[in-house]
């Protein structure tokens, strides 16, 4: 197969400070793959059998517990890598990444992730580097779970997700990407009809629009003194 642009990757975080010549090793093994809105990257518990970058679009990436219930662990930007299940000494995905606009990503067979580690520590450092950051994340959200009142969850989960993924328009900040607000109570381990309720209210104060989809925080400011108070 032809051989992949570096530039498409060279500066992301991952790849911070690699020479050209490391990098274009490390791309030989990868392939681009496509993935059309709503279909599964891979599957919770799925042998794993890949690991990847995302390049282009976004996805949901939820986990189903053992008594059935959804949740939303995280979204997946550009320029991330995910699905290193191998990297946390797991043979299988631990949850389930899916496309919620067409997507692209770079994929690499999981075993070559020893080797390209090994001969190339600074990949391993960068991994660690992003996997802590998530844990990070995944901490807060606990705790704003186990202390919080579910309007300064929501409004925590609002904002992270515009720091995240937020793009500049004139009515405020636009979170990039398709969220429900099914997505938002999964998230924040609340109801649907509760998340309704906040951001109806919050519209009416003009903290918030946003139909079904694309929702856009109009004052973050106001919003973050809400989930500080």
């Amino acid at each position: 197969m032809p051989s992949l642009d570096k530039s498409l990757v060279a500066g992301l975080p991952m790849f911070a400070g690699f020479p050209a010549s490391d990098l274009d090793e490390i791309l030989r093994e990868a392939q681009p793959i496509r993935y059309p809105k709503g279909t599964a990257v891979f599957q919770q518990d799925e042998e794993a059998q890949s690991f990847f970058i995302l390049l282009h679009g976004h996805l949901r990436v939820i986990k189903v517990t053992s008594d059935g219930q959804q949740v939303v662990v995280r979204f997946v930007t550009p320029g991330e890598i995910f699905g290193i299940a191998m990297a946390m000494g797991r043979a299988t995905y631990p949850a389930t990444a899916l496309a919620i606009v067409d997507s692209i990503a770079l994929v690499w067979p999981a075993v070559v992730w020893p080797r390209l580690v090994a001969k190339h520590p600074s990949l391993a450092v960068n991994t660690l580097q992003t996997m802590g950051g998530r844990l990070q994340d995944a901490h807060t959200r606990v705790v704003e779970i186990s202390t919080e009142q579910v309007e300064k969850r929501v409004a925590h989960a609002l904002l992270r997700l515009a720091r995240q993924a937020g793009r500049q328009v004139e009515q405020g900040v636009q979170i990039d990407f398709p969220i429900s607000r099914q997505d938002i109570a999964e998230m924040t381990g609340t109801t649907l009809h509760t998340v309704s309720r906040i951001l109806s209210s919050w519209e009416e104060q003009g903290l918030v629009t946003g139909g079904r989809q694309r929702i856009t925080v109009r004052d973050p400011h106001k919003l973050f003194l809400l989930a500080e108070s």
